[in-house]
């Protein structure tokens, strides 16, 4: 057995590597070792969560923001993007919808709008956990205060999603304006995990500047932190940002990072994203057999759906729309999968 390949049996077996090993087995993969760590990490994710696949119904409800980041469709120097907001009343059908198609977790997205204030938000999070007491609401709504988080705990969300896009400092401060930093998110992500959210995390693949060094800080700070979510996706460049000229990530290296997240957090939730569907044919298929099992259908009005671009060709139609769910649930029987009607909950401590 060669050196990659040890290297890749040793992660199925303890679920760890040290850094220099992470750097090695990244940069030396090849098809075979490829193959074998999507092989394992399927196994695994069955092992755990059998053949179910999870479904969160994404509602996009704002696209304002007041952020500049380089790579963001909806930053706020966007001038050429259409904004809008959803109502509250917006929101709660979306969810009545949802719910109604089988939904049991809500996905609330948005820019960093600083119009949904805690009242504002904390209304909506309560309004729906009263309407739909059986369902989960899970918040990406970016970075704020400590406060701000206990009081959307206490309204009844109970996950929350904020990316670290990149462990590495550096590599942060060339993705981002001067205002934001990388101390900053990951004190907003430990802060969330200490209030009681079920917390996720995750990074793009492809970005900007990115080397494998900095893919191995990211793998190792999920080793750390335990995440209960994991967010990973292709970076796909959006025209009226300053990264429009900058590659597309790479499909095949995202499969494998999906493959070696499971590894490493054996009982993870990790979404097949929609960006990945969107750079690669059957995207989200291949996800799944990489070891991911969530899914997140868009249950945003139509128009809304348009607008909400964060990067070029974004999918939000056929099976990418909540209400196309027998176009999703075809895609997943033709690989041996089927929607669980659960909130799914992540397993992880």
């Amino acid at each position: 057995m060669d050196e990659k390949m040890e290297l890749a049996a040793k992660l199925v077996k303890t679920h760890e590597l040290s850094e220099q090993e992470l750097f090695r087995l990244l940069s030396g993969r090849d098809a075979e070792i490829s193959e074998y760590l999507r092989g394992e990490a399927q196994a695994l994710c069955q092992k755990h969560y059998g053949k179910q696949i999870f479904i969160r119904g994404l509602i996009e409800f704002t696209n304002f923001c007041k952020n500049d980041c380089y790579y963001c469709g909806i930053r706020k120097s966007n001038r050429n993007a259409e904004r809008y907001r959803l109502t509250e009343d917006d929101i709660l059908s979306c969810c009545e919808t949802g719910f109604s198609l089988g939904f049991r977790t809500f996905v609330l997205q948005g820019g960093e709008d600083p119009w949904f204030t805690d009242d504002r938000l904390c209304s909506i999070v309560s309004h729906i956990k009263r309407n739909f007491p059986n369902c989960a609401v899970t918040l990406s709504v970016g970075e704020r205060s400590r406060e701000s988080y206990e009081r959307l705990f206490a309204a009844g969300a109970d996950r929350y999603l904020l990316r670290h896009e990149t462990a590495t400092a550096a590599h942060y401060e060339r993705l981002h304006p001067p205002e934001l930093s990388l101390k900053t998110r990951m004190s907003c992500l430990r802060e969330l995990r200490a209030v009681g959210f079920q917390t996720g995390c995750g990074f793009m693949v492809g970005s900007p500047f990115q080397t494998i060094e900095n893919l191995v800080r990211d793998l190792l700070f999920l080793k750390e932190f335990q995440p209960h979510m994991v967010g990973i996706g292709p970076f796909l460049s959006q025209k009226n940002t300053p990264f429009r000229e900058y590659p597309n990530g790479s499909g095949e290296l995202t499969l494998f990072l999906l493959s070696v997240t499971r590894l490493l957090l054996p009982k993870v939730l990790l979404p097949a994203t929609t960006a990945l569907g969107t750079l690669m044919k059957g995207g989200r298929e291949q996800g799944i057999l990489h070891g991911a099992n969530v899914v997140m259908p868009n249950l945003s009005p139509a128009g809304a759906r348009e607008k909400y671009v964060l990067y070029d060709n974004k999918l939000h139609s056929g099976a990418e729309a909540a209400e196309s769910l027998n176009l999703l649930k075809e895609s997943l029987s033709r690989i041996g999968y089927e929607i669980s009607p659960s909130r799914g909950d992540s397993l992880m401590q």
